[in-house]
């Protein structure tokens, strides 16, 4: 009995340990299974990617609810951009406005292709002191996040002053350009008709272009890559082209700049050697040292103000900004409209015959406020005068109606 008692133990051991073997051995095949998913899930994403728009949407849709992505400023940044905006930006529409005003009022002015030109700059500033001012304050500051439809019309109204003024530029220097090379045939060959010509064709392209993503062409996957980060709903196709245009604008204008001032260098130059004198040479020296700097400093003013913010638009076609080079092309778009102020200070009021036609234009204001004050003088001593003649004649009535009845009085009495 105690042999098959001791047996039954054995057998009964042996099973537990077979036992114990066979639960081991289970958890390191689990644990094995466990080890091999994740291996096996990076295997599957590698052969078999998810999309790279499904990737990129889904933190761009979180950090970009309501354009929150677009709105980086933090609260020092927005009181400094503000008070720039809330300075430039009247400024800059009274002194355009001021400008234009002077141009559309005198004769000789808007007969001169010349003027035309500077009144079309005028215009286009104006604008973009109102659009500008008002769609970046209300979107950098008041945070308001409009639809695609309204942010785009917005922005293609900004587009537009910018994108005009710079046009408007290019004509400017063309006209210089035409005056100091064709100087005898140039009233021939630019003509009032032909310089209208020019600025309707100016006009109709800069609306087309500038308003082009709110007629289709647009970011195709809203605000995820391959939009701008810089403006939202914008193709970086779309931002590449107009920069580029720009930029085209841009060296056209300092092309012909460049010309004209060696062309009145050599002009100066011929003129030197056949007088032949000393003095000449002297003032050929002060003209052209007087030249270089008028127009080194359009050309300074020009290239500092609109070349930072078109570094970043460039920047932005190729690399994706953080939200730092954000807030510095925020600060840099503001200079875009500093140039908007500082164009009727070097362009229109520099010109003689628009300061004697904006005195003139202030001396008549005045002079209509004197006649209206002298007018106003007259009225009131007209109706002092008249009230004494009332007043006169109402004592002269009432004694002669006393004496009257004194008289009948009299005459009873007597009776």
């Amino acid at each position: 009995m105690e042999s098959t008692a001791a047996i039954c133990s054995l057998s009964a051991q042996e099973s537990d340990q077979s036992r114990r073997k066979a639960e081991l051995n289970d958890q390191s095949v689990s644990r094995d299974a466990d080890a091999f998913i994740p291996v096996a899930r990076l295997m599957t994403s590698i052969t078999n990617p998810p999309p790279l728009s499904f990737v990129a949407a889904r933190p761009a849709n979180r950090s970009c609810e309501k354009l929150e992505c677009y709105m980086v400023l933090i609260t020092a940044e927005k009181m400094a951009i503000g008070s720039i905006c809330f300075l430039a930006g009247p400024f800059t529409f009274m002194e355009n406005a001021l400008v234009l005003g002077v141009i559309a009022t005198t004769a000789s002015l808007r007969q001169r292709p010349s003027y035309l030109f500077i009144g079309s700059l005028a215009l286009a500033d104006v604008f973009a002191s109102c659009f500008f001012t008002t769609s970046f304050l209300d979107f950098h500051l008041f945070r308001r996040s409009d639809g695609p439809t309204a942010y785009l019309f917005k922005l293609g109204g900004v587009t537009l002053a910018f994108t005009t003024s710079v046009g408007s530029l290019l004509l400017t220097a063309l006209d210089r350009y035409l005056c100091i090379y064709l100087a005898c045939s140039y009233k021939v060959l630019l003509t009032r008709r032909r310089a209208l010509l020019s600025l309707l064709i100016l006009w109709t392209m800069t609306i087309f272009i500038s308003f082009l993503p709110l007629m289709g062409w647009r970011c195709p996957t809203d605000l995820t890559p391959p939009c701008s980060r810089l403006f939202p709903y914008i193709s970086k196709g779309y931002l590449a082209c107009w920069t580029s245009f720009i930029l085209v604008l841009l060296a056209l204008i300092l092309g012909a700049y460049a010309l004209i001032l060696w062309k009145a260098h050599r002009h100066q130059s011929s003129m030197t050697n056949l007088q032949g004198a000393a003095g000449s040479g002297q003032a050929r020296m002060r003209m052209d040292i007087r030249l270089a700097r008028t127009f080194g400093l359009i050309l300074l003013i020009l290239v500092g103000c609109w070349l930072p913010a078109l570094s970043f638009m460039l920047v932005d076609i190729f690399v994706l900004l953080t939200h730092t080079q954000q807030r510095a092309f925020a600060f840099c778009s503001t200079l875009c409209l500093l140039n908007s102020a500082v164009n009727p200070l070097l362009y229109a009021l520099r010109c003689r015959e628009l300061r004697v036609a904006l005195i003139k234009s202030l001396q008549r204001l005045c002079e209509i406020g004197r006649c209206r004050k002298s007018t106003k003088d007259l009225d009131r001593g007209l109706h002092s005068i008249e009230d004494n003649c009332a007043t006169l004649t109402d004592d002269g009535m009432d004694k002669a109606r006393t004496t009257r009845i004194n008289s009948i009085s009299e005459i009873v009495d007597t009776n």
